[in-house]
């Protein structure tokens, strides 16, 4: 009995046993499973973490409200007005939407975190300027072309028109070949020409030692340091400098331009913000986010020697871009107050007085009563000046390449926009500005004024009388 009762008990012992080790194995399993399931966030049995969905890209807007670009949820980029505006907009990678070119690029940060922003452009006058533009491109055989049409009194860029016609959904060719993408009017600096003489001219009037009536001995070339001034245009030998502007005189503009010392002109260059890489406010972010703009080639003064000095007189040697020139003409519109060139609604544009109100509204009238024929319209008071500047071409000024510009105002007594054209290598007989640019103004403002409802007025009709006069 004892060795069968030692035996259950040894057997008994050895069953608690098995069973607390089975629990005890038990309790670890249940704790690694514990563990596993608060520290593997891989394992599909911990509920993953919820994110946020990144923004919709942010729209670009015009003036009115209407949509330039913008963003679906599923990222895709839309340009409602399609060619429209499309180089000054730019484009994005197809596949993130990130900004490669125009305010795409230059507003990236901005667009990005969701950030809408309403431009200054109406679409109306953008779609004018456009018409003319591509139209006038076609008839000059130009490689490309931009205008520029800013509103005189505020500074708003009412139209930054490209040419040819881009479509930003298109696809994409060569972009070192095909240069239709670009914004020419921001990103493209080239010489002025002829259209920087009144600007000359106002020079002169403001530092009160010339008028208009001041006569100048003014033949067909000169020689200054060397070089060979000539003029184009045949004209008599005496020209008031009134008549220097209608005949596009080189030799009379540098002539009258020896009468002030060659740093005033280059400190007005200043006051006109031809040496500015940055002629439009920034955004107010931080940090501060502005457009991109080519910058100027000036020389300093200590290397303007007489024919550096004469040849800038005539928009010749330096290089700006048509945005630049738009805003300089603008102060004559604007009654002498230069007005910096603003893009974006809410911008606040900076004003200075750099001619007197009496000087900028002869010189309008100068540009009035001596535009180009090409350049006026029955009925209409409009004026402006040409330009056919030559494009140096692997170092030097080719026989070949132009550049055809228009300088104006509409009307031009009582400026609301200053409109410059631009047309870069036109082809064929008809290369001048007179020729291929100035009837792109006269189309634009025919249009603008339809636009405002401006009647013509009977008694601007042009006399039977009527000389012909073939500017640059």
């Amino acid at each position: 009995m004892n060795r069968l009762g030692t035996h259950e008990q040894a057997t008994l012992s050895r069953g608690w046993v098995v069973l607390l080790a089975l629990l005890a194995f038990a309790l670890a399993l249940g704790y690694g499973f514990y563990v596993l399931w608060h520290n593997a966030p891989s394992l599909p049995l911990r509920p993953p973490t919820r994110t946020e969905a990144p923004p919709v890209r942010g729209s670009l807007e015009a003036a009115d409200g209407t949509p330039l670009a913008l963003s679906t949820p599923h990222d895709t980029r839309l340009y409602p007005l399609g060619p429209s505006a499309a180089q000054l907009i730019g484009f994005g990678e197809r596949s993130s939407g990130k900004g490669l070119s125009g305010l795409e690029l230059d507003l990236e940060k901005l667009l990005s975190l969701g950030q809408s922003l309403r431009l200054t452009i109406d679409p109306q006058v953008q779609a004018i300027a456009e018409q003319a533009l591509w139209h006038g491109l076609e008839v000059a055989k130009a490689d490309w072309g931009t205008v520029v049409v800013m509103e005189s009194k505020t500074g708003r860029l009412l139209a930054v028109a490209n040419g040819p016609a881009f479509d930003p959904t298109a696809p994409r060719r060569n972009l070192q070949q095909d240069v239709s993408w670009r914004n020419h009017a921001f990103a493209y600096a080239l010489e002025p020409g002829s259209t920087i003489k009144p600007l000359t001219a106002a020079v002169l009037l403001e530092e009160n030692v010339a008028r208009l009536e001041t006569k100048v001995y003014a033949p067909m070339s000169r020689r200054i340091a060397g070089w060979t001034i000539n003029d184009v245009v045949k004209h008599p030998e005496t020209l008031t400098l009134s008549e220097v502007l209608k005949y596009s005189s080189n030799v009379g503009i540098t002539t009258l331009a020896e009468r002030i010392p060659r740093e005033t002109l280059f400190n007005y260059f200043k006051k006109l913000h031809f040496m500015d890489e940055a002629p439009m406010p920034p955004l107010s972010y931080q940090p501060q986010i502005g457009v991109r703009v080519a910058a100027p080639q000036v020389r300093p003064l200590h290397r303007w020697g007489p024919a550096e000095y004469a040849n800038a007189s005539f928009g010749q040697g330096f290089l700006i871009t048509p945005l630049h020139l738009a805003a300089a003409y603008n102060t004559l519109a604007n009654d002498g107050v230069y007005r910096q060139p603003i893009l974006f609604e809410g911008n606040t544009s900076q004003s200075a007085e750099v001619f007197r109100p009496q000087v900028a509204r002869e010189i309008r009238k100068a540009l009035t009563d001596g535009a180009a024929e090409n350049a006026k319209l029955p009925g209409y008071v409009l004026g402006g000046k040409t330009g056919t500047a030559q494009v140096v071409v692997d170092g030097r000024y080719s026989s070949s390449v132009y550049a055809a510009l228009f300088a104006g105002f509409i009307p031009s007594n009582t400026p609301r926009v200053t409109v410059v054209v631009t047309l870069f290598h036109p082809k064929g007989s008809r290369i001048h500005g007179s020729q291929v640019a100035a009837p792109i103004y006269r189309a634009i403002a025919a249009r603008l004024f339809a636009l405002w409802g401006v009647p013509p007025r009977p008694q601007l009709e042009p006399s039977a009388k009527k000389g012909k006069l073939v500017q640059r």
